[in-house]
């Protein structure tokens, strides 16, 4: 990892995409709620973007999100609503909105984190093989449906 930006005793070296695995018009408040059924004192991200395209705040940056085990420390972690389609299946259904607020917030947390890396959850994987290489066959979650780190390289 690069050395990154340090906010209040945290250095942040990744900024994680997400989806919720949810319907993409599920609310915060039913999100939230999940999270509390799984026992944790923080969300697993910082930021949710809805449907609408409306980026929402859960956890303050300078607190650690439950988002990717191991590797929350050194994260801020970024979901959209849905990530599923109506049978379940994995599925990159963000909304035009959606893209254009995930790229205006990762634009600014680039910008007040520029040594941070902008990685999917599933790019967080263990390298089963050993080759260097996250590969499908080794992802624990499909999570965020799409490849972040290409969609977002430019930023």
């Amino acid at each position: 990892m690069t050395q990154g930006h340090t906010t209040h005793q945290r250095t942040i070296t990744m900024l994680v995409v997400h989806c919720t695995a949810g319907h993409s018009r599920e609310t915060v408040e039913s999100i939230m709620a999940g999270f509390r059924r799984h026992g944790w004192r923080n969300p697993g991200y910082h930021y949710v973007i809805d449907a609408a395209g409306t980026a929402h705040r859960l956890l303050d940056e300078r607190r650690i999100a439950n988002g990717v085990k191991g590797h929350n420390r050194h994260a801020i972690h970024i979901a959209y609503t849905g990530g599923i389609d109506s049978r379940g299946h994995a599925t990159d259904n963000r909304t035009p909105a959606q893209r254009s607020a995930m790229t205006r917030l990762l634009a600014r947390l680039k910008a007040q984190y520029p040594r941070a890396i902008i990685l999917g959850h599933r790019d967080l994987s263990p390298d089963l093989d050993g080759d260097g290489r996250i590969t499908p066959g080794e992802w624990i979650k499909e999570c965020p449906c799409f490849d972040a780190a290409r969609e977002y390289a430019t930023l």
